[in-house]
């Protein structure tokens, strides 16, 4: 007797083939938002070809909210390592974020997204200093810190590094990952953003995948 996934005998070839056809087609359907092949459909992203868990986490937000895994859940979210003392990138990088969410909002996607603007320089990103930073850029935008332990346990989890400094004549120096990741509304980890980051290819690619996403 046929186990329940064998193909019963007496079908026609071509309805054989039809069904794989079928089948194949719902796996890709299922699968093509973290396959390998998605960069034809994605100009900035780069997604895995599966989602990663993200291990639980404490932050404390400017505004002295907690901010947790759970705040990643039943939205999309892009996260990104910065400071407000970087000279350039981050500003930068902030500026077209800033932009991108002015071209979500034209399509009425705006709230459908959300960006944490994580600070890896706590002793000088005071709540209030590291608010009025963000809040310049995107009022919407989240703005929190942690401990260096916090810090590390969340970038471990999320592949971003940073390592910070400080010299002889009390300097600071920070370096840190450029990329931004993106969260999906299971706040699992499925790919991220890669400088030069430009505002239109990226709102593209968000809308794509609010569009097809879960």
């Amino acid at each position: 007797m046929n186990s329940p996934a064998s193909v019963p005998r007496g079908l026609p070839t071509w309805l054989i083939l039809l069904a794989a056809l079928a089948a194949g087609t719902g796996l890709w359907l299922g699968s093509w938002l973290l396959a390998p092949s998605a960069p034809a459909k994605f100009e900035n992203a780069v997604l895995y070809p599966q989602p990663r868990e993200v291990a639980d986490f404490s932050l404390t937000q400017a505004n002295g909210k907690p901010l947790t895994r759970a705040d990643w859940r039943g939205h999309w979210t892009i996260v990104y390592f910065g400071y407000s003392n970087c000279p350039d990138v981050c500003p930068t990088t902030l500026a077209a974020f800033k932009q991108v969410w002015k071209d979500l909002a034209q399509k009425d996607q705006g709230k459908l997204v959300q960006l944490d603007f994580i600070s890896i320089d706590p002793q000088r990103d005071v709540p209030e200093t590291l608010g009025k930073y963000v809040n310049f850029f995107n009022p919407d935008f989240v703005a929190a810190t942690g401990s260096d332990e916090q810090l590390k346990q969340l970038g471990n989890s999320l592949g971003l590094a940073y390592s910070r400094d400080t010299d002889a004549n009390g300097n600071i120096a920070v370096d840190h990952s450029g990329s931004a990741v993106i969260i999906d509304p299971q706040a699992r980890m499925i790919g991220m953003f890669r400088p030069p980051f430009v505002p239109a290819t990226i709102a593209a690619d968000l809308a794509t995948l609010l569009a097809h996403g879960n």
